[in-house]
């Protein structure tokens, strides 16, 4: 008889999720735990997804202007950048090394002034560490030829400037010049023969390329650089290679990589995504708790059933296993749901985005505060399994005591009250 009533403990639990009493509140209940548990699934991996791609995305844009790591001199200024690139380049996970020169001055246009970051390039060398020439919207870095003092801009600071190609813009830098009337900046007029557009405000709107040899005349460096720049075969380890790299060099240099440039900025988004995770995961464990309440009113109606199993034979573990069957497909059947509501919302999370934005004439990223103006977004299956598993595991945990109840039914007591 007991290997007879084992056969139906799946049967019982799954029937028990509909309740086919007048009164249809439990199965209400019973819906109201499974969409808790979808939305809650569905939300949690939205936002993780969103968090993955707006890391993601920055990354790859910082990574697209710039270099994987530099080396400058000690005091800003490279004599010998030549045995320095030599060096750096025999490092068998070095994939380019291209000079630079570094500083700051002022833009001024027809209609705004903007501070700017001075980037003297090699055009040639330029697109072996970097991808500046994909980003291009008009005119070319190629056009940057030594002694003409032409300049490449951003879309943002051009908008700003009232500059398009072609237009002469006025570049000021701090290193002044002596003159009858006192200290004046030294200033040169460059012509506009690019416009790129990189997607982070930061790089559009601040930051410029002139001829390495106009910076170094500009700057007054002569024969000198700030530094080198070095792209490697893998990102991730420039951390790592830059160090070897200037410990390979036997003096006093100045080292910096991608990851050191923007620490905080990475740190921060793991801080966040970390913390958004425990309190969503919360609101999940609510969700999957409200199977407690769900079985302990099914419990309380299903008494007369309970004790009935138990005349037949059943043992306490078998109706242990009938209540927990109900929570898990509760859990089970929420879960999924929830993970495909979630993978189907941040799959497509940039046509919702731009689909309200349009409605309500709204935009949700500022380019000027969260460096990029789209709203991307990453699955990572890490993460989706991560979510679903932690779901099941609450909404089977949410069963046991509901369950152990139902166990321990006294079958005469039960049937006294029917």
């Amino acid at each position: 008889m007991a290997s007879v009533l084992k056969s139906y403990e799946l049967l019982v639990g799954t029937r028990y999720l509909r309740s086919r009493s007048r009164n249809r509140f439990v199965s209400f209940i019973s819906l109201i735990s499974v969409l808790g548990i979808a939305l809650a699934v569905a939300v949690l991996i939205v936002v993780l997804s969103v968090m993955n791609g707006f890391e993601y995305e920055v990354r790859a844009r910082i990574l697209s202007v710039v270099s994987h790591g530099s080396i400058t001199g000690w005091d800003g200024r490279m004599d010998d950048w030549a045995v320095v690139r030599d060096i750096a380049a025999a490092n068998p996970e070095t994939r380019a090394v291209a000079r630079f020169v570094s500083g700051q001055g002022m833009l001024v246009g027809a209609e705004n002034i903007r501070g700017v970051e001075i980037r003297g390039i090699d055009p040639e060398r330029e697109a072996r560490v970097s991808e500046m020439p994909a980003l291009m919207e008009a005119g070319s870095l190629e056009s940057l030829e030594p002694g003409t003092y032409g300049i490449v801009i951003g879309r943002s600071l051009a908008e700003e400037l009232g500059a398009d190609v072609g237009d002469r813009l006025i570049l000021m830098v701090a290193e002044g010049v002596t003159t009858p009337a006192g200290l004046a900046p030294r200033m040169r007029r460059f012509e506009v023969r690019g416009i790129f557009y990189a997607g982070m405000y930061e790089y559009d709107r601040g930051l410029v390329f002139v001829h390495v040899q106009d910076a170094r005349r500009l700057l007054r460096l002569g024969d000198a650089v700030s530094g080198v720049r070095v792209a490697l075969d893998d990102a991730m380890r420039a951390p790592v290679v830059i160090r070897d790299i200037a410990q390979s060099l036997g003096r006093d240099v100045y080292i910096t990589d991608w990851t050191r440039q923007h620490a905080n900025f990475f740190r921060s988004i793991q801080l966040t995504k970390t913390i958004i995770f425990v309190i969503l995961l919360l609101v999940v464990a609510v969700a999957a708790f409200n199977i407690v309440s769900t079985l302990v009113m099914v419990v309380r109606e299903k008494r007369a059933d309970i004790a009935i199993l138990r005349t037949l034979g059943a043992a306490p573990t078998g109706i242990l296993r009938i209540f927990m069957t109900q929570g898990a497909m509760i859990g089970l059947v929420g879960t999924l749901l929830g993970v495909l509501l979630g993978l189907l919302i941040a799959a497509n999370m940039d046509s919702i985005v731009a689909f309200i934005e349009r409605l309500f004439g709204m935009k949700f990223l500022a380019p000027d505060v969260y460096f990029i103006s789209d709203f991307p977004s990453r699955i990572q299956a890490g993460d989706v399994l991560r979510v679903g598993g932690i779901a099941l595991l609450l909404s089977l945990l949410s069963t046991l005591y509901p369950a152990w109840q139902g166990a321990r039914t006294a079958p005469a007591q039960a049937l006294r009250h029917e």
